[in-house]
């Protein structure tokens, strides 16, 4: 990877987070359709928080394809090219397909039916923000730092005091980097998973392995939260090594934007380690579900690939 696309690559970011909260331009409404026809708490000062990262992830996976196929990443005119062509067609160049955006939009939905059906009571903001947290994954500490200042004025502004997450990406930045960088970040965080009970939990799916989100198993203390909420009602396979907590596999999402041919080669890795367990893949992050997904098509693998809101079904 060239200086040159690192550099391309963060105004590129940069310049979207400042013109729309959102890290890519892309059509913002993309964000909010997965609310249409449903109801929110409007009193509430706990807000349900997607940071829209279901709706981008598709929007990720076409935007690694496109710089594989003109190889950008290794810099010069072209890196440059791109960064104009991002700004002036992003919205036409990088909308994820009808298919992608509705499936996108189911998972969401199944995740706010989870929490109704356990009473909890939320509202979402009008124009909720991206958390941030590709900046901080690419290394751009300095723009995550000013950046999350910026969302915590939205969260305060908007008197909120408890947000909860979906993905480990978004529970991650907000719990652990935003304390860090913002001293006086006061709110409650909590992904959606620690709300679900055990014992109201259904599963869908009959037999599966897991793919864990290195954040939620590793630093988030999800791993066995997960496996309470699955185990006992399908037959989950598992492998010391191939599934454990501290010695699983990344997909390769982390370098997907900088590293494409690699993050493709890890993520075709991953999926030939967890087929020798179960054809059935249940994930818990958008990134993964994305990264694996074309790990499945690079490697021409049979594979099926389910996030965990698609399987499980909650009663209250």
């Amino acid at each position: 990877m060239s200086l040159d696309w690192f550099r391309t690559l963060r105004d590129v970011v940069v310049g979207s987070l400042k013109d729309s909260w959102l890290p890519f331009p892309v059509d913002k409404s993309i964000c909010t359709k997965w609310r249409e026809g449903l109801s929110f708490d409007s009193d509430s000062n706990t807000i349900l928080y997607t940071s829209c990262l279901y709706q981008l992830a598709p929007v990720i996976e076409r935007a690694v394809a496109e710089l594989e196929r003109f190889g950008v990443t290794k810099g010069g005119a072209l890196a440059r090219l791109t960064a104009i062509g991002a700004r002036v067609l992003g919205r036409a160049l990088l909308r994820p397909s009808d298919e992608e955006l509705n499936r996108a939009n189911r998972v969401v939905r199944s995740i706010y039916g989870a929490l109704k059906a356990l009473g909890v009571r939320f509202r979402v903001l009008d124009n909720e923000p991206y958390s941030g947290a590709l900046l901080y994954e690419l290394g751009f500490v300095d723009e995550f730092a000013d950046y999350a200042r910026s969302v915590y004025k939205v969260f305060r502004d908007n008197n909120v005091s408890e947000v909860i997450t979906i993905d480990p990406h978004t529970q991650y930045t907000l719990e652990r980097l935003y304390p860090r960088y913002v001293p006086e970040f006061n709110i409650k965080v909590k992904s959606y998973l620690d709300y679900l009970d055990p014992g109201k939990v259904k599963v869908r799916l009959s037999e599966f392995t897991i793919h864990d989100s290195c954040l939620y198993a590793r630093y988030l203390n999800k791993y066995d939260l997960i496996r309470g909420l699955l185990r006992g009602k399908a037959n989950v396979k598992e492998d010391p090594v191939i599934t454990g907590r501290d010695t699983s596999h990344c997909c390769g999402g982390p370098i997907e934007s900088t590293y494409p041919e690699i993050a493709g080669k890890v993520a075709s890795n991953r999926v030939r380690e967890l087929t020798r367990l179960s054809r059935n893949i249940v994930v818990q992050c958008p990134i993964c579900y994305v990264n694996l997904r074309r790990g499945i098509k690079l490697s021409g693998v049979e594979a099926n690939l389910y996030d965990i809101a698609e399987v499980i079904e909650v009663s209250g």
